[in-house]
């Protein structure tokens, strides 16, 4: 079924159960109900937005933002930290498919007057119970994880990385799910394309990760 037609939770539901895969129950943050339909201002019409958006878009792009900031940041380190060549290219996929994604979403947020949050930041600014925390997204890997991969090299660096990134992706797939249930979202174009291909290309790269998690471990 196309991801493209249809009802976008029903379609990324058939999809998820052709694919073999489960979202997780629980995650670090959840993003919360959307409760505001935004109607374009008469500058937004002039930079050609006329579709209607929800906080809970607002909510994703803000928060996938920091979700590839630190993806980008676990791929850099492959050709330092002595990547099998075939991991080196998926991370050189992650690492300018996901740069470009960021600008993307950045340029989203601005033309709608949101705040923008920097490229190379990994927290999400949340506000609960009237104060602000700097909060983890979905499969985020948490800074002990992250040092302990920097630290790895070789194929302790391949493995903690394909670990690592299955589950960042997992994260991913996991705030498409969120958006895709709240009321009012993805009606933006822009929005249910871009959500529309994380789920569908981290899917498909979590299946090869998993494979390629296991030739490492046959490798050891």
């Amino acid at each position: 079924m196309p991801l493209t037609t249809g009802n976008p939770a029903l379609c990324i539901a058939a999809t998820l159960s052709l694919l073999g895969l489960t979202t997780a129950c629980t995650h670090n943050v959840s993003l919360s109900q959307a409760k505001t339909i935004h109607e374009p201002s008469a500058a937004e019409r002039a930079l050609g937005i006329y579709q209607p958006y929800s906080d809970a878009d607002i909510e994703f792009m803000t928060g996938m933002i920091p979700h590839h900031a630190q993806a980008v940041i676990m791929a850099s380190w492959a050709p330092s930290h002595g990547a099998r060549s075939d991991i080196a290219i998926l991370c050189e996929r992650i690492l300018v498919g996901q740069a470009d994604e960021i600008q993307s979403m950045q340029a989203w947020l601005g033309d709608r007057g949101r705040p923008v949050p920097d490229a190379k930041s990994t927290r999400m600014r949340m506000k609960m119970g009237g104060v602000e925390h700097d909060m983890l997204m979905p499969g985020m890997l948490a800074d002990e994880e992250m040092a302990e991969l920097d630290q790895a090299r070789g194929a302790e660096f391949d493995r903690l990385f394909l670990k690592g990134m299955i589950k960042h992706h997992q994260g991913a797939i996991d705030m498409v799910n969120d958006l895709f249930m709240r009321y009012g979202a993805a009606q933006d174009d822009t929005i249910y394309k871009f959500a529309s291909d994380v789920f569908a290309d981290q899917s498909i790269e979590i299946g090869v990760m998993q494979k390629m998690l296991e030739s490492v471990g046959r490798q050891e």
